[in-house]
């Protein structure tokens, strides 16, 4: 929706006691009615645990050492780890002071730690600093402006802290200390109003991802509830409009969010609890769930879920994952056909390890106890701008992509597919990597998980993918039935070799049977120098069987057969290190051609027994 500051200005209203609750009156009647609801109980004890194990430790700041530590090798993790136990602790006792505003211990800690947030360098994070005035040692430039007009950097993070401590500054107006407020005040204006408003060209504003989405939700959430001036208010409404609009163009029509689950339920979530505040605001006039693009992305989620807690995992996403109910409860209310998870699936307090204050306190805030839930339901997708198939029957899961190469969070992965049984993983996508300076650089397709040596998709004449817009699939047949669903791709684009004139990669998964068979059809200029079909599976129980079976053994067993006549077997165990800086073990199934001639056709049947 693109509208001018002035039409933004003419839709405001003035506004509720906080756009969360209408009054102090009902704000404190609902704190103090969920403590007696025994379906709140469960989300106040995780609370509660955590406020107790928070009490008997001070607060930590982050040394120089560690602020320096990924300028100095890239690495992220030792500051994040302080960063965002702070976050935790800024959360944990915002809640609790508002649950028990009798007990001043907790009041006492939600004030230490604003003052310490307060008095962070920078809200940003270091791995976002780069080239950044932040960093800069010259004197010299300290001097020329810098003290007087101090420039800070709006990343994602520093954004969410503006939003986390506008919101509980509004939500906890009567119980913080007035200086408290007003340094609140201040530093986010600081820190990151008045940087928006002087900086017009931030690049993520016309980002297509979930920056635009974090960093300008954060914004316009902390201006509605910080700005009193409409002028003002009205203007960065109308920047934070414009950047939702370049995030909403990075989705398809089809709703998949291409950097997977937890982006989407990152950079989606942000948008819901920005468009939420933004239609309180201006009395339902400007309400961004009226797009039908919307209504698709928000059934992503129930698409993308496989079995339970597992989904799809393509591009930078991890393998399982927990539901924030809040923002489920929230969208249900929006669009019938949203389907609630059931409730074991729920993201329990402490699991978001950024520890974000608006998804904590929406659980709390959205939650539904009348909304049961339920477990996800056989059904087939085929998401076709996207190229995502994910067909779930009976416990057995079968998912497939084509795309393209420069998606966000790429990975050079077109062609790969995914299969699972009762919630263990047999063929697997590895997900995410640990996140380092490399990851995001030159270096980004030497990682295993990213480039497509880790992906099961052919090496041919010993090349891998390329990366680029240009190294896409095109579909060519999809078929979904009672029974069979098929789909053809035709993937000679993603591959830089001369003599490959023609690659199509066909599956047809029996989904009753729950058999799939692979057949690649490869056809050259000249007979290549080598092909190899390359599989993905955990670190599982791998025996070779005589007359052309492998056989992955876990929980479940998945059979492999092939021709041992045309194709050599070859098994290599490998290792990476995940997004949680973790060993992983993996191993590469490798089926090489004997003899390959211009024309050459390679099949698999993938069986579970």
């Amino acid at each position: 929706m693109s509208l001018y500051a002035g039409e933004i200005k003419r839709l405001l209203t003035n506004s509720h006691y906080s756009l969360l609750f209408s009054s102090q009156n009902e704000q404190d009647c609902w704190f103090s009615s969920i403590k007696k609801k025994a379906a709140y109980q469960p989300l106040l004890d995780e609370i509660r645990i955590e406020a107790n194990r928070l009490l008997g430790k001070p607060i930590e700041e982050p040394t120089f050492s560690m602020f320096t530590i990924f300028r100095d090798s890239g690495l992220r993790l030792e500051y994040e780890r302080v960063y965002f136990e702070k976050r935790k602790r800024l959360n944990t006792f915002a809640i609790m002071a508002l649950l028990e505003p009798s007990e001043p211990e907790y009041l006492q800690e939600l004030h230490n730690t604003i003052w310490s947030i307060c008095n962070e360098y920078t809200w940003a994070l270091p791995a976002h600093l780069t080239n950044r005035k932040e960093l800069e040692s010259e004197i010299e430039d300290v001097v020329d402006g810098s003290i007087y007009q101090p420039i800070y950097t709006i990343d994602l993070f520093s954004a969410e802290t503006a939003f986390t401590l506008s919101e509980i500054l509004k939500i906890g107006e009567n119980l913080i200390d007035p200086l408290v407020k007003r340094r609140m005040t201040e530093e986010v204006y600081k820190r990151v109003l008045l940087p928006f408003c002087n900086q017009t060209n931030f690049e993520w504003e016309t980002s297509t991802h979930n920056w635009a989405a974090v960093c300008g939700g954060s914004i316009g959430s902390a201006a509605i509830h910080l700005v009193k001036d409409e002028e003002m208010l009205s203007s960065i409404l109308g920047r934070v409009l414009s950047a939702i609009e370049y995030y909403l163009e990075g989705f398809n029509d089809d709703g998949a969010c291409l950097e997977g689950y937890g982006y989407w339920q990152y950079g989606f979530g942000y948008f819901v609890y920005f468009a939420d505040l933004l239609k309180k605001k201006t009395a339902n006039s400007i309400d961004l769930f009226q797009s039908e693009k919307v209504h698709q992305i928000s059934l992503f989620q129930q698409k993308c879920f496989t079995y339970k807690d597992q989904v799809v995992n393509f591009s930078d996403s991890t393998q399982t994952a927990s539901v924030f109910l809040g923002v489920s409860h929230y969208l249900k209310r929006l669009y019938p056909d949203f389907e609630v998870p059931e409730i074991g699936l729920r993201a329990h307090y402490t699991e978001d390890h950024c520890s974000r204050w608006a998804p904590a306190i929406r659980n709390l805030l959205w939650f539904n106890a009348d909304e049961v839930g339920n477990p996800w339901k056989n059904d087939t997708f085929y998401l076709p701008s996207s190229q995502w198939f994910i067909s779930r029957y009976d416990d057995s899961v079968f998912a497939c992509k084509g795309g393209h190469n420069d998606e966000p969070h790429n990975h050079n992965d077109v062609g790969h597919f995914i299969l699972q049984k009762q919630g263990e993983t047999l063929l697997k996508d590895l997900g995410s990597g640990m996140y380092c300076d490399g990851y995001f650089g030159a270096e980004r397709y030497t990682f295993v998980c990213n480039g497509s040596q880790g992906h099961s998709v052919p090496i041919i004449n010993n090349s891998y993918q390329v990366e680029g817009r240009s190294s896409f699939a095109t579909i060519k047949n999809v078929k979904t039935g009672e029974d069979i669903d098929e789909i053809v791709m035709n993937l000679e684009k993603t591959y830089n070799v001369d003599t490959l004139h023609g690659l199509t990669r066909e599956f047809k998964w029996n989904k009753k049977v729950t058999s799939l068979i692979l057949r690649d059809t490869f056809q050259f200029t000249i007979p290549p120098i080598s092909i190899v079909e390359r599989f993905i599976t955990p670190a599982l129980k791998i025996a070779k069987l005589n007359g052309g079976i492998i056989l992955v053994e876990g929980e479940q067993k998945l059979k492999i057969t092939y021709d041992a006549n045309q194709l050599e077997f070859v098994l290599r165990p490998q290792e990476f290190i995940n997004h949680f800086g973790e060993t992983e073990n993996f191993f590469i199934l490798d089926f090489i051609v004997k003899e390959a001639d211009e024309f050459i056709a390679v099949e698999f049947t993938f069986t579970y027994l």
